[in-house]
């Protein structure tokens, strides 16, 4: 059995087929072809007058998301606020309002055929929102995270993401990272709550 290639982009017609069944699943789905295009469709329709937390994601960072969500100003940035009461912040009232915004904005580890979303964590700080916390979620996926089927995705979670993780966190805080917990979305029940951005571009691991 070969090794996928789990950083090359899906094709055109293979991510068509996720956005489908996701759309099946419950979801709200968008594809646009580039990265660029993404982050043109989310300042556009991301709402400025509702709390937008966005959970660690290299997807989001070095798509300029979360910098144009947290930095801007447009936003009512959770992140943003965090920090601006830093110094007397309370840390329960943090985690509540990390847990329970109006928006939760991030990415997901890899994506099945059949519409199923498989995301990884060390701490689940974001796992929480995702499945329930959040008022709404919105999920930026590159295109390299389409997987045949769950076996395949959690095996692209703990041979490739992990490994591309660990050494993010050794360069940035010098301390390796650990898989703690995995949260699988097959179905959202909440019509309107969850939406699927599909970039047929890679980006993110």
């Amino acid at each position: 059995m070969s090794t996928p290639d789990f950083a090359a982009p899906a094709s055109a017609d293979r991510v068509d087929h996720v956005a489908e069944a996701a759309r099946g699943n419950g979801l709200t789905v968008d594809v646009v072809d580039t990265v660029a295009d993404a982050r043109r469709l989310l300042n556009d329709t991301l709402p400025t007058d509702k709390t937008i937390f966005t959970a660690a994601s290299e997807t989001l960072r070095l798509s300029g998301i979360a910098e144009d969500v947290d930095e801007s100003g447009r936003f009512r940035s959770v992140r943003a606020a965090l920090r601006e009461r830093n110094a007397d912040r309370d840390p329960e009232q943090v985690r509540l309002e990390a847990v329970t915004p109006d928006v939760v904005l991030g990415s997901v580890h890899a994506v099945t055929e059949q519409g199923h979303l498989v995301i990884a964590s060390a701490t689940g700080s974001q796992l929480a929102p995702y499945a329930y916390g959040a008022a709404s979620v919105v999920w930026v996926v590159g295109a390299q995270k389409v997987v045949p089927d769950l076996e395949t995705a959690l095996h692209r979670v703990r041979t490739y993401t992990l490994a591309k993780e660990n050494e993010r966190c050794l360069a940035v805080y010098g301390q390796p990272s650990v898989l703690s917990k995995i949260l699988i979305v097959e179905r959202e029940l909440f019509p309107g709550r969850a939406r699927l951005v599909l970039v047929r571009e890679a980006i993110g691991f």
